[in-house]
């Protein structure tokens, strides 16, 4: 059964094409995945220096990983439950010399060749944070401070096809994690989504913080939604792009004890352990700023050309 695509309203079908015919978005021919200009990526790549800059300025150890996932890990902390919708699996081709010969006639017109695919021990990765608690609990005991993480810009990918270029199925979060006792932790979520919203006014774009809730799948993820909204565990940062309703740039997202306990993660001291995540939507970030302030990034407001590109000419 083919994958539903949500429509777009008029506002964001129009932004979509004004990209395309700028140059800025590439089509590949399905929706939700595009190729980017040259001047897209000089003012994501600009993005991504701003927040590691702050990160790194408040003690952020930097780490990166690939936009896949064992598939283990997404079995572990429960994804693959909660967000079946969402979620997409990595297969692979063991078969015979034959049967590579059919899959090849299969696919050369375009048939269903997918009984010659098994699923193999990957997965796209859904969220850029996932790789970090298993790999910082292979380490050990924590120190008493814990730890914070910089992940800057990584591919992460969603299965929800459309075409509102604002919702895309392969995107770049920009993630931060803080890992560590109770206190610390929320102190550090709070002080994130303050800077947040200063950086996003330094950039011109108008953001306000609400309390949110994740996509969960069916009846049972309508009642983790609800209790996730009650106990304000989600923030986000909206911001106007193509509406009809403001759209979320960035989440400021406490775990409690969820990946600490699903994967290990000890304190050495013997103290309980949370854990944090910031996402930063980096293109959901880019097209605010052109939709705020035009396609062309050399006639925007000095003061944002300033902060941004270093350049206020």
């Amino acid at each position: 059964m083919a994958t539903e695509v949500h429509a777009p309203t008029h506002d964001q079908a129009e932004f979509l094409r004004e990209l395309l015919d700028a140059g800025h978005l590439i089509e590949s021919g399905v929706p939700g995945v595009y190729g980017h200009s040259g001047v897209y990526e000089q003012v994501r790549d600009r993005l991504e220096a701003l927040v590691s800059g702050i990160a790194g300025s408040l003690g952020a150890v930097r780490c990166r990983f690939p936009p896949v996932v064992p598939r283990r890990n997404l079995e572990r902390n429960g994804y693959v439950g909660k967000f079946p919708h969402l979620a997409a699996s990595i297969f692979g081709f063991n078969g015979t010399e034959s049967e590579a010969l059919v899959q090849g006639q299969r696919a050369a017109a375009h048939e269903d060749w997918s009984e010659f695919q098994s699923q193999t021990d990957l997965m796209m990765l859904p969220a850029a944070c996932y790789p970090v608690y298993p790999a910082i609990a292979q380490r050990g005991p924590l120190q008493a401070g814990g730890v914070s993480i910089d992940m800057g810009g990584t591919w992460v990918f969603r299965h929800e096809p459309s075409f509102d270029p604002a919702r895309r199925q392969i995107f770049r979060q920009h993630e931060l994690v803080r890992i560590g006792k109770p206190e610390d932790v929320t102190e550090w979520r709070l002080e994130w989504a303050r800077r947040g919203v200063e950086l996003f006014g330094e950039l011109g774009l108008d953001g306000s913080i609400a309390n949110a809730s994740d996509p969960f799948f069916g009846r049972q993820g309508r009642l983790l939604a609800a209790n996730q909204s009650a106990e304000e565990l989600k923030f986000e940062l909206l911001v106007q792009i193509a509406g009809p309703e403001p759209t979320a740039c960035a989440s400021f997202n406490y775990h409690l004890e969820h990946f600490a306990q699903t994967f290990g993660l000890k304190l050495s001291d013997g103290s309980s352990v949370h854990t944090a995540c910031v996402g930063f939507g980096q293109d959901r970030m880019v097209l605010a700023l052109m939709r705020a302030h035009g396609l062309d990034p050399d006639k925007w407001p000095a003061s944002v050309r300033a902060r941004l590109l270093g350049s206020s000419t």
